[in-house]
């Protein structure tokens, strides 16, 4: 583990303090406890946010999945470097 050291005000530290008596952990499982869930929430929402808006555009070129590097880079060249 790594320690660190964080700044909060009375009010979060009685709360924090509250429910780590109220759940029979420390302080530290509940900080711990917080990160992972902001984490894993922020993970899913950036996972949801993208499956939103994945294929909700219509380029109109029939061969794009085929030809995506011409229309990144330019026509085709030799993009073997080796």
């Amino acid at each position: 583990m790594v320690r660190t050291q964080i700044s909060l005000t009375e009010e979060q530290y009685i709360a924090v303090k509250q429910i780590a008596a109220e759940r029979e952990i420390s302080f530290s499982a509940v900080i711990r406890d917080t990160v992972d869930n902001l984490v894993a929430l922020s993970r899913r929402s950036a996972v949801d946010g993208l499956r939103a808006i994945s294929g909700t555009a219509n380029s109109g070129l029939g061969d794009l999945a085929e030809r995506h590097d011409d229309y990144l880079y330019g026509p085709e060249v030799d993009r073997d470097p080796g």
